[in-house]
């Protein structure tokens, strides 16, 4: 089906506007009719079609995605085949493209980058512990919302699309400039693989462009392999330079341990904790320390503030020491001999003046010398400033962080962010910005969790017959369930009638997320009244582990006795 504005897919997603177009198909805006959404739906080209063993491939993908529930990953809700076109139905981002950001302002600031690779670690660790591997990190796949969150698109299609032949395409889906050693190379990808990629789209975004060039996809793969990336600009902090490098470096196991690694890493470096980010990744330190030199680190807004001096480490034995020792300045001792000048006259000063007070008969009226005091400076006060990272506000409720904050002199502004993944982190703070170190009265945005995504009502069920006689049965059946995004897929319909029972015996029953329709048996010592049925839905596999809806419109049925049969006359 040649996918066009207007056309319906699964008999419920119509297309309303082509969102982009790529190598492997088409991703549309298209509302759902069923719940009355806007979703986004990728549709794959026909000649993906056509191999049976990359169709099986990409529907055990689908269905991977779909077990990863994070807020960093963007929602898949459906899978379909039809008329010849596969289609996915995921989650409509708003936002843009980091690849289009990249674009309009060539590079993003330290703090910026390091906030996006965060946030993308710790979505890739969420996908890395379901057995996941994603494969395809590049900017083109990262969306960033106007609230600065990142998702992460194309999840599952871009391991399928790399077990494809080359041939089938004749290119390497137009990612080789962010392709790993080992993917280049023909080795198997693994979780180290996407902490690769993503290196590459930090050293992008910090530098203004790519460490590997060429003139042809093949040449750029060849540099992934063989070549150094170039150093990154000075003007970025070592630290962060060492996180990169070590992102990228060419054997999986020299980069970091683990993408949670890398989110822990990039965070401590926004907040200016080289020791907390080296205790994540450990080649932060290792670099840093070989340089001896002062390393400027990170403020909470991402600029360089004062230098934090790395301290080189001790010598170990058998080392030899520096030839000889610095030389000292030839102003040293005249500097210390106006110290100590300056010290006794204030001295005298004081001893004189205290010597004064302590007279306090007259002398005599022989004019004296005028002693000339000199003032003493007056210190300037100390900026005093909040460490607000040390303060634990992420976890606590608006009204617990806003107490913390008051009492360290610091203004609260909270606001509401996305919703909550489960009841009980309703109004707690997920986001805090700035953090590091600010001065006293600086206001502080706490993000908090709203309120859980409402669960729609589930449609009424529906009775085959307006009547029924006591002692029959009656058929109900029920429309199928979708579940509000990121929470899981429907396990259960529960039902339950006001008169008869299911096959179960029982006026309740719990059915299967394939189940439409039962029977329930009327009593034939019932022979009057009404059967009033009802359900609801239990999703599974979410962050809240299950959630229930309301009851849902009710089905009825009357009970009639049948009409005597009148007897024969004789």
């Amino acid at each position: 089906m040649r996918p066009t504005q207007g056309v319906t897919f699964g008999g419920r997603y119509e297309l309303d506007s082509r969102i982009a177009i790529g190598g492997m198909g088409e991703v549309w805006e298209a509302t759902d009719h069923v719940i009355g959404r806007t979703v986004a739906i990728k549709i794959l080209k026909d000649e993906y079609m056509g191999d049976p063993g990359f169709l099986e491939r990409f529907r055990a993908e689908a269905r991977h995605a779909a077990l990863v529930n994070h807020e960093g990953i963007a929602s898949v809700f459906d899978y379909g085949e039809e008329n010849g076109s596969a289609f996915l139905v995921m989650e409509l981002v708003p936002g843009e493209a980091l690849s289009t950001i990249l674009e309009r302002d060539g590079s993003l600031s330290t703090d910026k980058t390091l906030d996006i690779v965060a946030q993308t670690s710790a979505a890739l660790q969420a996908a890395h512990a379901a057995g996941l591997v994603h494969r395809d990190i590049k900017p083109g796949n990262l969306l960033i919302t106007p609230d600065g969150r990142v998702k992460i698109t194309d999840f599952g299609i871009a391991r399928i699309a790399d077990q494809v032949p080359l041939t089938a395409t004749g290119q390497v889906m137009g990612t080789v400039q962010y392709l790993s050693p080992e993917q280049a190379s023909g080795h198997p990808a693994s979780p180290a693989t996407d902490t690769y990629s993503l290196g590459i789209v930090a050293y992008e975004s910090l530098a203004g462009k790519r460490p590997f060039t060429g003139e042809s996809q093949v040449a750029i793969a060849m540099a992934q392999i063989n070549e150094q990336p170039p150093p990154l600009p000075a003007t970025i902090a070592v630290p962060v330079q060492n996180l990169v490098m070590a992102m990228i470096a060419k054997k999986p196991d020299d980069r970091p341990a683990s993408a949670a690694a890398v989110a822990r890493a990039a965070t401590a470096l926004r907040r200016g904790d080289v020791a907390a980010a080296a205790a994540a990744v450990p080649a932060i330190a290792g670099a840093a320390a070989g340089a001896g030199d002062a390393t400027q680190l990170l403020t909470s807004a991402g600029e360089t503030g004062a230098a934090t001096r790395i301290l080189p480490a001790p010598l170990e034995p058998g080392a030899e020491e520096e030839p000889e020792k610095k030389k000292r300045s030839p102003w040293t001792w005249p500097l210390i001999a106006l110290i100590a000048l300056l010290v006794l006259v204030l001295v005298g000063t004081i001893w004189a003046v205290l010597a004064n007070q302590g007279d306090p008969t007259p002398g005599p009226s022989t004019p004296s010398a005028t002693t000339t005091t000199t003032p003493t400076p007056t210190p300037t006060p100390t900026e005093e400033r909040v460490d607000v990272g040390a303060l634990g506000l992420t976890g606590m409720t608006c009204d617990e962080a806003r107490a913390v904050l008051d009492e360290n002199e610091l203004v609260a502004s909270c606001v509401t962010g996305n919703a909550a993944p489960t009841a009980e982190q309703q109004n707690v703070v997920y986001s805090v910005d700035p953090t590091g170190r600010v001065e006293t009265g600086t206001t502080i945005t706490l993000t908090v969790y709203g309120s859980q995504v409402a669960m729609e009502t589930p449609g009424a069920p529906t009775l085959d017959a307006a009547t029924v006689e006591p002692g029959s049965t009656i058929g109900v059946s029920w429309p199928g369930y979708s579940c509000p995004a990121g929470e899981g897929s429907p396990s259960a319909y529960n039902l339950s009638t006001s008169i008869g029972t299911f096959p179960n015996g029982q006026s309740t029953s719990a059915f299967g997320a394939a189940d439409r329709s039962s029977q329930i048996e009327i009593p034939d010592n019932v022979t009057s009244g009404t059967v009033i049925v009802t359900y609801t839905v239990t999703c599974s596999g979410g962050p809240s582990g299950e959630r229930t809806s309301g009851a849902s419109g009710e089905a009825t049925a009357t009970i009639q006795a049948a009409a005597p049969t009148p007897s024969p006359t004789p």
